[in-house]
């Protein structure tokens, strides 16, 4: 399921990080979201170029080629802050307290090696690709900073994963019921209460007061 959550905050410097890291991820996001906007005008161009002039944008397709990576791997630390990814818990749903913390810090942990094994693997697909000035097709357009994308993308989730680690360890030691710089999953019924809640409250303002025409 696709969860959604909440993250606690307080003094220390696990929650300090958290926010300050939290800055940056929201920041690739709205680059990631500039590249959608850029793609829906270009595609505009294109449409009324061919349309009109008979003459599509040129290299049309190799921009776009480089241009999904932008919004397809920039926002994915920004989901993993916010619970956002989906994720299969039906086991571990059922876990509570100290149990549930441990299952998430060894999950985290386990995410963090195989992103890092994954980071430094793009890395060396983005340095080959500078080093050969591998190109598209089309337009000759350079593969090279779409590829690095990638490596740095995924460096700001390895951060993310540690930093949710020490968390999770942090919440082990402290028995905390409500740990700090992690998301808060909540299951799938409370989620379904509170989604019917707020559409039954969004219908509830759309009437007028009894009594009333």
């Amino acid at each position: 399921m696709a969860a959604s959550a909440e993250v606690n905050a307080d003094d220390s410097w696990l929650s300090w990080a958290d926010r300050t890291l939290f800055k940056l991820e929201t920041a690739f996001v709205f680059i990631g979201g500039l590249a959608i906007l850029g793609l829906i005008f270009l595609a505009t161009a294109n449409s009324l170029g061919r349309w009109i002039f008979n003459k599509p944008v040129m290299g049309y397709v190799d921009i776009i080629e480089q241009a999904i990576v932008f919004f397809a791997i920039l926002g994915i630390s920004y989901a993993q802050r916010i619970g956002g990814h989906i994720r299969m818990d039906m086991l571990i749903g059922k876990l509570r307290g100290q149990w549930l913390w441990i299952a998430e810090a060894f999950t985290v942990l386990c995410m963090f090696l195989l992103t890092l094994a994954i980071t430094y693997g793009s890395y060396l697909h983005f340095l080959r690709a500078y080093q050969i000035g591998d190109s598209s097709l089309d337009i000759e357009l350079p593969t090279w900073p779409a590829k690095l994308v990638v490596p740095i993308a995924l460096s700001v989730l390895s951060l993310r994963l540690l930093l949710q680690f020490f968390a999770y360890v942090r919440a082990i030691k402290e028995r905390a019921t409500n740990p700090v710089a992690v998301p808060l999953i909540e299951d799938a019924a409370t989620a379904a209460s509170k989604e019917a809640a707020s559409v039954s409250g969004d219908l509830l303002d759309d009437e007028p007061p009894k009594g009333q025409a």
